[in-house]
């Protein structure tokens, strides 16, 4: 006699849906994080490689910097600053075996206004890269949207061939600058947007459609794709869920290992918040800046002023906790 049994066929959870409509980037230097959830591509910052090397787990990463730190010449100052280099490529070198994509290494958050020191220190770790038989296509050079930074970008864009990653991006100028320097990809950061507009206005909560990081990110998304700008977008900094599934479609999302999770043990059926098609459809006009006209709109958003100078901060601040915890090892 045959079975009543009915097998049900499984859902596919949120993640796998929105791999099918964006590229997953994860936000992260913990690469056995990065292993369970399968992205595309990695991205790390300086907060995030703290945290990675304050685990037990990653203790042997650390040391191998800090043993190659120990044979540069010069003082303990230039040292320590080449073992962070090393140990922001030893990141780099474990995470690519993990993704099958590109990994962000970020720029020294206090580089953010000098574009020579930037580009500099950009081709060092390209050339360290290299020496472990990672190619620069596979690397995403991660810069400040300063002007200084933006600038950067261009100069290893169209000089040397270095793919970057524009971050710490909050406003619409910021965007343009960066499309037309020509960069590789663009990290509009969605939920430090939120999180300014929740501390400064009346309103504290927001549907993902209202969502002032959701509405910025699209209207980046569309200018670009109407005016066939080649630059990426990579919605970041996410707070929920909400936000991410507002944004289905997007070229790339980098998202953390919490949220990921959430989205794989949720089922609800996604469809695409963006796409080309409608972003042809906007009734938008193509602008051009120059450097003026750039940073007197950044100074008049409040809010990207505000995001971005706390940015660079608290970067500067997580490099600077990351050097301490380096040189205590020369000891």
């Amino acid at each position: 006699m045959g079975s009543d049994r009915v097998i049900k066929k499984r859902k596919m959870s949120a993640l796998e849906q929105l791999k099918n409509l964006t590229t997953i980037v994860a936000d992260t230097g913990d690469f056995d994080a990065i292993n369970v959830y399968k992205p595309t591509d990695a991205t790390t910052n300086p907060s995030l490689i703290l945290s990675a090397s304050s685990m037990d787990r990653y203790q042997y990463i650390v040391k191998n910097a800090v043993d190659y730190g120990k044979t540069k010449k010069g003082s303990l100052e230039n040292q320590v600053s080449e073992a962070m280099d090393y140990l922001c490529v030893l990141f780099g070198c474990e995470i690519l075996k993990v993704v099958p994509g590109r990994v962000s290494t970020e720029i020294d958050a206090r580089l953010s206004f000098d574009t020579k020191k930037s580009v500099e220190k950009a081709l060092k770790l390209i050339e360290l890269y290299a020496t472990f038989g990672i190619e620069k296509e596979r690397i995403l050079i991660k810069l400040a949207s300063t002007w200084e930074g933006i600038k950067a970008a261009e100069i290893l864009e169209k000089e040397h061939g270095v793919h970057c990653n524009l971050t710490l991006l909050f406003t619409f100028a910021q965007a343009v600058a960066c499309a037309e320097a020509g960069v590789t990809l663009i990290s509009p950061f969605v939920g430090r947007i939120l999180d300014w507009y929740v501390a400064n206005t009346d309103t504290k909560t927001f549907k993902p459609q209202d969502d002032p990081g959701v509405i910025s990110v699209t209207s980046i998304y569309n200018y670009y794709k109407k005016f066939d700008y080649k630059t990426l977008v990579m919605g970041a900094s996410f707070r929920n869920t909400g936000e991410i599934k507002a944004l289905a479609g997007c070229d790339l999302l980098t998202i953390s290992p919490s949220l990921l999770k959430d989205l794989e043990n949720d089922e609800e059926i996604l469809k695409p918040a963006l796409s080309v098609a409608t972003a042809k459809l906007q009734d938008i006009k193509q602008i051009s800046l120059n450097e003026n006209q750039f940073r007197w709109l950044l100074n008049e958003d409040a809010m990207a002023t505000d995001k971005l100078s706390e940015g660079i901060r608290k970067f500067a601040v997580d490099t600077v906790k990351l050097e301490n915890l380096i040189k205590n090892l020369f000891k």
